[in-house]
C-alpha cells in the first residue's frame, strides 16, 4: 500500500472521528472547539475525497468503506455551512425600497492591548452607523473613542475592564433605561437597554460578549452557553422587537447558536448571503464567524459587510436592517417545541449548578 493511501485513510478516519465532535454532548472545550473550523475541515475533506477517487482504483470493500465515509463526513459537514451561502434562501428579506426606518450597527472587538485605535475610529466614522458597539475596551480606549464619538453619539453605555469584558455602546437613537447586567459571571457583563427608533418605534436592545470555552480561561462552554440561553428566554418574553448583538465567541452552525436561535426566534442576516468571517483577522486560513447581529422578524437586511482591518484579530461586522414590522410573518421562525425550551434551562441549570 502506498504512503499516500495510507495517510487518506489515516485522514479519513480523523475526519468522521471531528464531524462526530461537535454532536458530542459534553461541554468541555476539547470537544466544542471543534465546531468552530468547520469550513476548514470540509475543504480538506472534500480535497481528500477527490484525491483518492481520482488517484486510486476502487476495487475493495475497504476502499468502497473509505469513499462512503467521506461521502458521508461531506454530506454531514456541507448541510452545516450550505445555509451561509447564495444557494440557501434568506432568513431575512431584503428590506423594501420603500421602507421608512431603518438602523445600522456596527459591531467590533477591538482587542483590548490594539494600539492602533486610528484603524478602529477610521473605518467606524466611514460606516457612519447609527450604533457602535466596541467590546475589549478599558478606560484608555473608552478615553480614545469619546475624544471621536462623544459629540456624534449623544446616548452611551460604557463598561470600562481591564479583563478583556469591557463593553462600550454608542447610539444616535435615544435609549430607555439603559442597564448593565452580569448574568453569569460578575465579570462579564452585558448591556441591556430599550432603543427608540426614528419612527418612535421601540425596540430591545442586547449587547453580549460570553466567555470562550478556552483552558485559560475556562475549560467548560457551561458559562457562553448559559449566557446565551438566558438573554434567548429574555427575547422571548420581550414585549418589543428584539436585536441582540456581539462577540458570541461561537459559530453560526454550531448546536448551541441554533438552539439559541430556535428558542429566541431571532433570525440571522448571513443565511443566503455568505459566511462574512470576523476571526480570525490575523490568520488567511483559519476564520470563522464570531461576530453576530441577530434580530426579530419586524427587521429586514438593507446591508451587511465585514469591516477593514482594524489592528484586531477580529473584523467589524455592520449590519443595516430595515424596520418592517408589518411584513414580520413573512420570515418569522417556526415556534420553539417544548424540548427545545427545557434544553435551553437546563443548560442554564448547568451554569448554576
Amino acid at each position: 500500500m502506498s504512503k499516500l493511501k495510507l495517510f487518506l485513510r489515516a485522514f479519513a478516519f480523523i475526519a468522521i472521528v471531528l464531524t462526530i465532535f461537535p454532536y458530542i454532548p459534553l461541554n468541555t472545550w476539547v470537544v466544542r472547539v471543534f465546531d468552530f473550523p468547520h469550513l476548514q475541515l470540509t475543504v480538506l475533506t472534500v480535497s481528500a475525497f477527490l484525491t483518492y477517487f481520482f488517484r486510486f482504483e476502487i476495487k475493495n470493500r475497504i476502499d468502497q468503506a473509505f469513499i462512503i465515509s467521506l461521502l458521508i463526513c461531506i454530506t454531514v459537514q456541507f448541510q452545516k455551512i450550505y445555509t451561509y451561502t447564495p444557494l440557501a434562501a434568506y432568513e431575512i428579506h431584503e428590506g423594501s425600497k420603500n421602507a421608512k426606518t431603518s438602523i445600522s450597527i456596527y459591531a467590533a472587538n477591538v482587542l483590548q492591548k490594539n494600539k492602533k485605535k486610528n484603524l478602529l475610529i477610521k473605518d467606524a466614522v466611514d460606516k457612519e452607523a447609527d450604533v457602535l458597539l466596541f467590546t475589549e475596551t478599558d478606560q484608555s480606549w473608552i478615553i480614545k473613542l469619546n475624544e471621536h464619538f462623544s459629540n456624534t453619539y449623544k446616548f452611551k453605555v460604557e463598561v470600562p475592564l481591564d479583563n478583556t469584558y469591557g463593553m462600550l455602546l454608542y447610539s444616535k437613537f435615544e435609549l430607555l433605561n439603559p442597564k448593565v447586567k452580569y448574568i453569569v459571571e460578575d465579570t462579564i457583563p452585558s448591556i441591556h437597554t430599550k432603543l427608540v427608533l426614528p419612527s418612535k418605534d421601540t425596540i430591545q436592545v442586547f449587547a453580549i460578549h460570553p466567555a470562550p470555552p478556552t483552558p485559560q480561561h475556562n475549560p467548560s462552554s457551561v458559562d457562553r452557553d448559559a449566557e446565551m440561553m438566558k438573554i434567548a428566554l429574555m427575547t422571548r418574553e420581550s414585549e418589543y422587537p428584539v436585536i441582540v448583538m456581539g462577540d458570541f465567541n461561537d459559530v453560526a452552525w454550531s448546536e448551541t447558536t441554533k438552539l439559541f436561535q430556535r428558542v429566541s426566534g431571532l433570525l440571522d442576516s448571513r443565511k443566503g448571503r455568505g459566511l462574512y468571517n470576523t476571526y480570525n483577522a490575523k490568520s488567511y486560513i483559519m476564520r470563522w464567524p464570531l461576530d453576530h447581529v441577530f434580530s426579530s422578524a419586524a427587521f429586514r437586511v438593507k446591508d451587511i459587510q465585514v469591516g477593514d482591518d482594524i489592528g484586531s484579530d477580529h473584523f467589524p461586522f455592520f449590519t443595516e436592517f430595515t424596520y418592517e414590522p408589518r411584513l414580520s410573518s413573512e420570515q418569522e421562525l417556526p415556534k420553539a417545541s417544548a424540548q427545545e425550551i427545557k434544553n435551553a434551562k437546563s443548560q442554564i441549570k448547568e451554569e448554576n449548578s
